[in-house]
């Protein structure tokens, strides 16, 4: 690789970096070619890239960006065979470990992961990191927890005008009789 070509892996890594703010880094390198095609069609299927790094390039990318977005504990983890998995759901590339994993074996191994300037480091995280809710899942909580209040309200309304309806049609009747 020449100086040009590496001007342009550290640009373009910058460029990933900088727009996603879900990344981790894995070692996936004992795995076969076929089980690496396998690992990247279930990162495919959970909306996940991968794409294997040198390491150097990696760190220089990083390194060009923000001090204030944390990538620095990140350096660490920037050795022997790394393959950075990119997603737009923070826990994506967990559950794609995780799924590879439940058929493959114990790799790929993770080293680090960055979610939202948090830094997740060692493969012991991935079990914390898959049980991570993302954006939408954390939404809808919210949206559930506000309509409560409202739906017993209501529910509490429909039940105490059924009452009502039922005492005011019994009075009715003793009248009438």
């Amino acid at each position: 690789m020449n100086k040009t070509e590496k001007a342009t892996a550290i640009e373009s890594l910058k460029e990933r970096f900088a727009n996603n703010d879900y990344f981790y880094i894995a070692d996936a390198s004992t795995l076969t070619v076929a089980e690496v095609n396998k690992l990247r069609g279930i990162c495919f299927k959970r909306g996940v890239s991968m794409q294997v790094v040198k390491n150097t390039l990696a760190r220089k990318a990083l390194e060009q960006l923000p001090e204030e977005n944390n990538y620095a504990p990140l350096f660490d983890s920037l050795k022997g065979p790394s393959a950075i998995l990119f997603a737009e759901i923070g826990n994506a590339p967990a559950k794609a470990i995780k799924e590879f994993r439940d058929e493959q074996g114990e790799r790929p191994v993770l080293k680090a992961a960055y979610i939202a300037t948090s830094i997740y480091s060692g493969d012991n995280q991935l079990d914390v990191l898959a049980k991570l809710k993302s954006r939408d899942e954390v939404l809808a909580d919210i949206l559930t927890l506000l309509q409560s209040p409202m739906q017993n309200l209501l529910s509490g309304l429909n039940g105490a005008g059924s009452r009502l309806a039922g005492a005011l049609k019994t009075l009715e009747e003793r009248t009438e009789a």
